[in-house]
This record gives structure tokens, C-alpha cells and sequence, in this order.
């Protein structure tokens, strides 16, 4: 005889064993710990939990439902955070991670007698959503869940293409640049330039070094007007707030006119620190 046992959290753990115990005296589960992703940071996350069978003398089968996730199915689940915020798993019984767990014949895991067995599940990576706790509730049967949780923390990432301003003549010169700033959704940060390596430079007074350590003035600003002073501290940062995919900052610099330097190639390094 095939006898159905319904895989239970640890929430419900006691209750579904009573429950599985009732409907067959012979058989019932056990998950012996919960399963948690822990905290995702973008990055593919692999998790288990152990359960084990008692069904002497019988064979069994346990379903793995779609989940509470809004679109969910038996092959894509999905947990749900803040705001209704999303994100995909999948639950296998395998270690390749290869055989989805289903509710459907054949996904379902079945066995004979008494065994011990591991659910494994997967968060895929690439995936955004804001800080926060996601959850989603797995149901096995009519009357008991398997949980999971995921926590995503604020984080942010940068990157910085160089600044060419070309050739100076001593008359006022532009030019361009952008920075790309990555941050899990709603996140507010700011974004900060330091003063660069020359001796003596500042936030708002910064220099290219030159042959024989001549120097030549320039300076970064935030706006198209070339009027805001983009610096390292509170007031001259640039705040934006992340939505989980890349976003574009301009950089604009200036070299006044009215320089005579030594003639040859002058460079800096600034530094641009995103602050979350």
C-alpha cells in the first residue's frame, strides 16, 4: 500500500507527526532542523535540511506544493519580502540539484520503509529586491507547511571610468565621465570624491601632477553647470537611492584657464566611495 506523509516546519512539527500518526499508526516524518538561506547578497545560495522517514514494512511519497508566492509553480517557488518584493527558488531532492520537488507524479519523493533524506533547496542569483526577511510557505499536505526564510541586507558596488580631458591650452577645457553605483532596491546612499593624490590638494581645490611634480589645477563637479563642487563629506555628496540594477553618474571636470605649466602629461587618481 502507498501511504502519503505530509512533510511538516519545525513550527508544526509535533502536531503534523500526531496528524501523519492518526491517518497510519505505521508512518510518519520528521524534519529534524528548518531550512534557512541565511543572508543574500546576489549570489546563488544553496541550502539543506534532513528529515527522516519511520515507515516499517511500507512505502510512502512526499509532495512538495508550489508555495505561497504569487505566479509560484512545483518548479519555480518564491519567496516574499518587504512590500510583496519577490524572490525565485527551487527545491530539488537530489545533491545535484537536477530533480525538482514536486506535488505531481513523478517529482514527488517516494521510498520504501524507513529512510533519511535531505531537502535541498536553491535561491538563484542576479536576483533584487529591497533589505528585509523573505519567507514563503511550502505546502506538503492539507494540513501541514515546510518554511523558508532569506534575509537580504543593504549593499552597494562602484565603478569608475577614467576622465580624459585631452589637450589643455591654457583656455578653460570640460570634460566628462561617468560612474556606475549598484544597490539593493531602496537603498539610499550617497557617493563621495576624495581629493585625488597630489600634495597639497583639496576637495575643492585638486591637482594633476606633472613632470618634474609641476602641478595643474582642475575640478569635479556634479552638475552640468559646472557649479557644484562634488566632494568627500556631508553637503557635496551625491545621494541617490538603489533599485537593484546599475545606475549612471556624471561626472563633469574642469581645468580653469590662465595655467602655464610645464608641458608634458599631467594625472590624478580620485577616489569615489559610495556610502549606504
Amino acid at each position: 500500500m502507498m501511504r502519503r506523509i505530509a512533510v511538516a516546519g519545525i513550527i508544526v512539527l509535533a502536531l503534523s507527526a500526531c496528524r501523519a500518526a492518526a491517518q497510519n499508526p505505521n508512518c510518519n516524518l520528521t524534519i529534524t532542523s528548518p531550512l534557512n538561506f541565511g543572508t543574500y547578497t546576489g549570489t546563488q545560495i544553496r541550502s539543506t535540511t534532513p528529515y527522516v522517514v519511520y515507515c516499517p514494512g511500507g512505502s510512502w511519497d512526499i509532495p512538495m506544493g508550489p508555495g505561497m508566492g504569487a505566479g509560484a509553480t512545483e518548479t519555480v517557488r518564491y519567496l516574499t519580502g518587504p512590500n510583496g518584493a519577490e524572490l525565485a527558488y527551487e527545491i530539488y531532492r537530489n545533491s545535484a540539484y537536477s530533480e525538482d520537488w514536486g506535488n505531481t507524479a513523478g517529482t514527488e519523493e517516494t521510498g520504501t520503509g524507513n529512510y533519511d533524506g535531505t531537502i535541498y533547496a536553491q535561491l538563484n542569483s542576479g536576483q533584487t529586491g529591497p533589505p528585509g526577511t523573505y519567507t514563503d510557505t511550502v505546502d506538503t499536505a492539507t494540513t501541514s507547511y515546510f518554511t523558508l526564510t532569506v534575509s537580504v541586507s543593504p549593499a552597494c558596488s562602484i565603478s569608475a571610468n577614467p576622465l580624459a580631458f585631452g589637450n589643455y591650452s591654457s583656455v578653460v577645457l570640460d570634460s566628462t565621465t561617468t560612474l556606475s553605483v549598484t544597490c539593493t532596491d531602496t537603498t539610499p546612499y550617497n557617493v563621495g570624491l576624495n581629493a585625488g593624490t597630489a600634495t597639497g590638494a583639496t576637495v575643492t581645490s585638486r591637482m594633476m601632477t606633472g613632470p618634474g611634480a609641476a602641478t595643474l589645477n582642475y575640478a569635479l563637479y556634479s552638475n552640468s553647470g559646472y557649479s557644484t563642487n562634488w566632494g568627500n563629506s556631508t553637503g557635496s555628496w551625491v545621494a541617490g537611492t538603489g533599485t537593484g540594477s546599475a545606475q549612471t553618474l556624471t561626472v563633469y571636470g574642469q581645468i580653469p584657464g590662465g595655467q602655464y605649466p610645464t608641458a608634458g602629461v599631467y594625472k590624478d587618481t580620485v577616489i569615489a566611495t559610495v556610502n549606504y
